[in-house]
């Protein structure tokens, strides 16, 4: 963006799909929009893996009656990269990319969003920051280490490489698979008793088939307890264990970014999952004038909302915006 917006009828925090959703709608209900992004255009999905598959089929990633057209069944993730960034252009939105968002001041009607180096005046703010810049921790010694990533983009690096990957969810099995088919020597650490049943129906057979024959390590109720240079120790049912090991993926889950919902003047409840407090019915949260929508909603309940239901969101909270301009 060549001249910095500086006010604006509602400010979308976050051009991931469900932002991009949002600030559609909005436009189309004739009201200006700015969407404040502080990473890369659906900057989550940029961060996954290389020719990702996704679970959902191209109709139910589609927003503003765009068709998602894709050379397979279940699209990629460069497909539908490149299909958002297609909607975002042709519909005009403007969007601001490395813009950080730091808190927020004033009331509904007049609130001003603060970046580092300037604030934007508007109405209405719109959080649809996702999950995915904020990744669960071990909080073990040696976590801070090089080896130790919390993403996992493609295998080729790991070759003749001992690999631990931790967790047991569909990130994790892809990543042991992928690193084992690419000359790896794969160890999983897994807190559970098992590879979690809700991992996609196409790879948990093929990864519980690895495992059995030998191909991949793994330990079940198992936990990191430290990592260093050259090794990582995990605690078992059968006793502490030590193996060789020179990377490390911790592909453990995300959550939310807390400390921006604060800055924002957004509550959390007192629950398990630390959800964000807002309406059910219009995603208002308690403070009047900010509304959440897409995955932020579930707190660390990361799994409840995604690209499939959070896009709806989008229309009811443009509906619920352009009424209270209309009074």
């Amino acid at each position: 963006m060549d001249h910095p917006i500086s006010k604006v009828d509602v400010v979308v925090v976050g051009a991931g799909p469900v932002g991009l959703a949002c600030g559609l709608e909005l436009q189309r209900k004739g009201l200006s929009v700015l969407i404040l992004e502080k990473g890369a255009l659906v900057n989550s999905l940029v961060g996954y893996p290389t020719n990702m598959e996704f679970f959902s089929t191209p109709d139910l990633l589609e927003i503003g009656n765009y068709p998602l057209v894709s050379s397979y069944y279940k699209p990629h993730r460069e497909e539908v990269i490149d299909y958002y960034r297609r909607v975002a252009q042709a519909e005009g939105l403007s969007i601001e990319l490395g813009a950080l968002v730091v808190g927020l001041s004033g009331n509904s009607g007049a609130f001003e969003v603060a970046l580092p180096s300037r604030k934007v005046s508007c109405n209405y703010v719109v959080v649809a920051t996702g999950f995915f810049d904020q990744p669960n921790r071990l909080g073990v010694p040696g976590e801070s280490l090089s080896k130790v990533s919390h993403y996992f983009k493609e295998p080729f690096a790991f070759a003749r490489q001992h690999v631990a990957v931790i967790g047991a969810k569909n990130s994790a099995a892809k990543a042991a698979l992928q690193c084992h088919r690419y000359g790896a020597h794969v160890t999983m650490i897994v807190r559970g008793p098992e590879i979690g049943p809700t991992v996609k129906y196409w790879i948990r057979p093929d990864l519980i088939n690895r495992i059995a024959e030998g191909s991949i390590d793994a330990h079940f109720e198992a936990q990191v307890t430290s990592i260093a240079e050259k090794t990582i120790s995990f605690s078992t049912p059968g006793g502490q264990k030590t193996i060789q090991n020179d990377v490390v993926l911790a592909l453990i889950g995300y959550h939310p970014d807390y400390s921006l919902l604060t800055a924002l003047g957004i509550e959390t409840q007192n629950d398990s999952v630390q959800t964000p407090v807002y309406n059910e019915d219009t995603f208002e949260t308690n403070r009047k004038g900010v509304f959440l929508a897409g995955t932020v909603c579930g707190g660390r309940h990361t799994s409840r909302w995604f690209i499939e239901n959070g896009r709806f969101h989008a229309q009811v909270i443009a509906s619920s915006i352009a009424k209270n301009f209309r009074k």
